[in-house]
């Protein structure tokens, strides 16, 4: 194990983030793990009222002494207000800052690892943010350090006994047949097979490649990208040494006897791997980013402006991501 806490970014201010992580510190302020919020301070003090105190300081080396007592916040003010529920171009730069600053900690070792509560693409591209999402911020953000492995980014989503793998990650649906390539699941899978081992301590990691097409394709006759692409994919990764099996019809791979049969599924897109996890789990639900030398998650939710400030959310998803960013960070450290 190791002493470091955790840094767990605001998001989008005007969304649930200050609330998840209000309640995450109230669920986990005795025992742990420790984390520091990075961040407004004012909003994660609003969001907690009387019940949850926030207190400023100067460095996630500051936050183990008052985390028992208050929510630590490494405090980087928004330049205005930001009203629950109405997200704004204005706070744009505040958002990717905190992101910057929490990977920052993370790679100069003052934390263990990085938890992100959610943000909002749609005003942060209004302002000129360049990535689709965090994962791809964060991949850029990490990209010049050194990672022995196949480097991601590569989106895993974890719930229960379940874990999926992207290939293609924040893409619109038409797009996703001509983005796929042999190389692309590859590396989706080689990635995912060294994380499972690496961070999951399975030994032998099993895979399943989902198909694109209803029934696989079924032989062509329903689409030949099973054939062309996915295929080959599979028969690459076992000479490669990988443990993985397919394509596999995606309506069949997630009910709980075939869930015993592999470690994760390799899916092709974004709602073939998010619908069974949120089926499965739908408050429980953690994002984890492969291949990165940073550890990193995310709760599996969005902002949620429509419940944003009326005390309605759930921390659930955000414990959880805490709690495997140090599961994580912990096997890491024994490594």
């Amino acid at each position: 194990m190791n002493d470091r806490p955790l840094a767990v970014t605001l998001g989008d201010p005007a969304g649930v983030g200050a609330e998840v992580i209000i309640g995450a510190w109230k669920a986990l302020r005795a025992a742990g793990p420790r984390f520091v919020a990075v961040g407004d301070a004012a909003t994660l003090a609003a969001a907690g009222g009387r019940d949850a105190p926030v207190r400023p300081v100067q460095s996630p080396a500051a936050a183990g002494a008052v985390f028992a007592d208050a929510l630590p916040v490494v405090d980087k003010p928004l330049s205005a207000p930001v009203m629950p529920g109405a997200p704004s171009p204005v706070a744009a730069p505040q958002i990717a800052q905190w992101i910057e600053a929490a990977v920052a900690f993370a790679l100069s070792g003052a934390v263990c690892g990085v938890v992100t509560a959610p943000i909002a693409k749609q005003a942060l591209h209004g302002a000129g943010f360049a990535f689709p999402g965090h994962t791809e911020f964060i991949g850029a953000l990490t990209a010049a350090r050194p990672f022995a492995g196949v480097r991601g980014p590569v989106m895993m989503l974890a719930a229960g006994d379940l874990r999926v793998s992207l290939a293609t990650i924040h893409e619109p649906f038409a797009k996703v047949p001509g983005l796929l390539s042999v190389e692309r699941i590859v590396e989706t899978g080689r990635v995912t097979a060294e994380a499972l081992v690496r961070d999951f301590g399975v030994e032998r990691p099993r895979l399943a490649i989902a198909g694109l097409n209803p029934h696989a394709g079924e032989g062509g006759t329903l689409g030949d990208e099973e054939i062309r692409i996915v295929g080959p994919a599979v028969e690459a990764l076992r000479a490669l040494g990988v443990d993985a099996r397919g394509p596999s019809p995606a309506d069949s791979l997630f009910h709980e006897a075939a869930r015993a049969t592999y470690d994760a599924v390799v899916c092709l897109y974004h709602d073939q791997g998010l619908i069974p996890i949120k089926m499965l789990d739908f408050w429980g639900g953690v994002n984890v980013t492969l291949g990165l030398p940073i550890v990193r998650t995310s709760p599996d939710h969005g902002t949620a402006f429509d419940i944003a400030g009326r005390g309605l959310a759930r921390p659930d998803s955000m414990i959880a991501a805490i709690v495997l960013a140090k599961d994580i960070a912990d096997r890491r450290a024994r490594a």
